[in-house]
Order: structure tokens, then C-alpha cells, then sequence
């Protein structure tokens, strides 16, 4: 079953008629005002309805963090649980209940610092679960220190001389883990953040949506060259599967493929046409294209890929495991305790 078929609803076609404020919760939310984090809470809470699952089968999981606040807010099961953890416990929760929507909330910091190895694990065993990570470059609940995708030479309250590190690109990391489905948004643009949720909720299979997400307080505008009006047609590049890549305020550019090296050309010059770009291919189940994609980011020449860089078609963990279960039940029988207790080498103390 492909991104595209997957049935949403569990309940059948029966239309819910849920909205925005059936999923609003009585906690007031507490961001700084001007928090990116506001608009990727009210594009879900817009999104969620459209999906047509009842309310009971979501369950939100956080860890530590500004957005880990996030289950608070939202009128659904949720954990507020332990920093970095928050896969572990989401893929607990699928497995026991496979019929769950399953959602990771989680930052830059809590998925790629202390609980690096919890989301790498994730993405490559597949479990059907959603993982939203807020990119603010930044540790922003604590203050300012840099976080593993602030830039080289950051300077903050624990780098005053200049972070030394290199930063983690979240997309390329995903692609390394083998993660089916992996997509990048912006919370500046509604309706595309509406969109890829959408998409990621229909995946089956772990989907990724890293959001480029603002911390006006501690590192304001990191983000701004591709998520303000004045400036994102010149430097982000949407992908639409089948399409080929072109970008500008007058789309007259376009991305062509030099050898293994993605290039920005002109396409007004008479020199380079459509036909000579590179053409959009999320369903590729080799990593290699959606690898250029990513590394997009790392050379300041090219715009931004943003939207879906990779959707292909993989057995999920929680799958397998039932029918692992399954299929020990058929060739051993029903499962007694007390004789696997008892099996092989065991002795009586007296």
C-alpha cells in the first residue's frame, strides 16, 4: 500500500465532522509570543479534522523541550515524557496498539542530541508513526546554547567564541537511516505545512517532517532567507513528484544534475531549458537522488529543497512483529509460561 492509497480513517468512509477546536485543549498555551511553534500547533490542530480518525485514536508523544509542550495542547491522548525518549515510547505504544495515529513531537536538540541513537532506530525499523521536528537551531528552553544543527561558528551563551562544530542536516540524516518517508516545511507557510502533514499521516511507515521553525527570542531569523515572502522564491525550490525543479520570483531557474553536482542555471539565456533540469522523483527506493537533494542545503549558491524528498513503500516494524507472533503461535502452539519458565536448565534450591 503506497502513500497515496492508504486508508486514513479506521472507522471506514463514516465523515466525522470534527474541526479545529475539537482539538484545542483547556490548557493555555505558553510560548513566547511570536513563537514559531503557535503556527505548527494551529496547522495540525487545522489538519487533524481532514484526516476523518476519531479523537481517541490519536496519541501526541513529546519529550523535553519548548515543543514538547505541545500534548498539553492538544485535546488527544498525549505523553509529556523524558528527554530524547519519546520514540521509545511511541513505538511501544504502536506496537501494543496498532490502530493508533501515533505522533512524535520533538526539537533539534531532543531528537538529535541525547536521543540521536532513539530516532535514528526509528526511522530504520519503520514503525507507522509521524514525527514532527521543530528546527529552531537553537536550545531555546534553556536559554541559547547551540543545538546539533546550529551552524559552524554560532555563537551563543555555551559557544562565545564560536560553535566548532558541524552541524547535523536532518534530512540527510533521515535519508542515512533509511527512513521511507522524509519531508521539510516551513512554519511560515501554512498552507504547504498543512499539505505535508496531510501527506505524512497517510504514509504507512515512519514519515519525518522537519520544520524550519523561528525562536524569535533566542535565534530570530535563522531561518527568515526561506521562510519570508521577500525572499523565499529566490532561494527555496518546492519539490512536486514528476515535476522538474525550477525556482525564482519569475520561475526563470532551474536545478540541472553536473555529473552528481546540482547546479542553479538560467533558464532565460537560451542555454538551458525545462528539459535539461532535474525532474522530481520522491518514489525512487534508491537514496542516492533524495541525498543531492539534501545536501542542497549545505551549498549557499542553491536554494532549499522543501516539501517531500522521499515516499517509498516499506514493511513496518509493528507488521512484521505481529506476524512474527503469528507465525510462533502456528509452529509452537499456545504459549504457556509456566513451561518456558521451566524449559531448558533449571534447579530446585533447597
Amino acid at each position: 500500500m503506497n502513500a497515496e492509497t492508504k486508508t486514513i480513517s479506521p472507522n471506514g468512509p463514516t465523515e466525522l465532522k470534527l474541526t479545529k477546536k475539537d482539538f484545542e485543549s483547556d490548557q493555555e498555551v505558553r510560548w513566547c509570543p511570536g513563537c514559531g511553534d503557535y503556527a505548527i500547533l494551529a496547522q495540525t490542530q487545522r489538519t487533524l479534522p481532514d484526516l476523518n480518525i476519531p479523537k481517541e485514536k490519536y496519541v501526541f508523544v513529546s519529550g523535553i523541550g519548548c515543543s514538547s509542550r505541545f500534548p498539553y495542547y492538544m485535546d488527544t491522548y498525549g505523553f509529556h515524557s523524558i528527554h530524547g525518549r519519546a520514540p521509545a515510547i511511541a513505538t511501544g505504544i504502536k506496537i501494543t496498539n496498532p490502530d493508533l495515529s501515533v505522533w512524535v513531537i520533538t526539537g533539534d536538540g531532543d531528537a538529535l542530541s541525547i536521543g540521536g541513537n532513539h530516532f535514528i532506530h526509528l526511522l530504520r525499523r519503520n514503525v507507522d508513526i509521524n514525527v514532527i521536528l521543530f528546527n529552531n537551531r537553537i536550545y531555546g528552553l534553556t536559554k541559547g546554547q547551540y543545538s546539533p544543527t546550529s551552524e559552524f561558528g554560532k555563537v551563543t551563551k555555551s559557544t562565545p567564541f564560536g560553535s566548532v562544530d558541524h552541524p547535523f542536516n536532518p534530512v540527510s540524516l533521515a535519508l542515512g537511516a533509511s527512513a521511507t518517508f522524509v519531508a521539510r516545511t516551513t512554519d511560515r507557510d501554512p498552507a504547504h505545512l498543512q499539505q505535508i502533514i496531510k501527506r505524512a499521516a497517510a504514509h504507512k511507515g515512519t514519515s519525518l517532517i522537519e520544520v524550519f521553525q523561528n525562536c524569535n527570542i533566542f535565534n530570530d531569523g535563522t531561518w527568515f532567507k526561506y521562510t519570508e515572502k521577500n525572499s523565499r522564491a529566490e532561494n527555496v525550490v518546492y519539490l512536486e513528484h514528476g515535476k522538474p525543479l525550477i525556482f525564482g520570483a519569475e520561475q526563470d531557474k532551474g536545478i540541472r544534475l553536473n555529473g552528481f553536482r546540482p547546479e542553479a542555471v538560467s533558464l532565460t539565456n537560451g542555454k538551458y531549458s525545462e528539459k535539461d533540469l532535474m525532474v522530481h522523483d520522491e518514489k525512487d527506493t534508491d537514496a542516492t537522488y533524495a541525498f543531492i537533494l539534501s545536501h542542497m542545503m549545505d551549498n549557499p549558491d542553491l536554494p532549499v529543497p522543501v516539501g517531500v524528498f522521499r515516499a517509498i513503500d516499506k514493511v513496518c516494524y509493528e507488521d512484521a512483529m505481529a506476524q512474527q507472533i503469528e507465525d510462533s503461535k502456528e509452529k509452537f502452539g499456545k504459549p504457556d509460561l509456566q513451561a518456558l519458565l521451566e524449559a531448558g536448565d533449571t534447579w530446585d534450591v533447597e
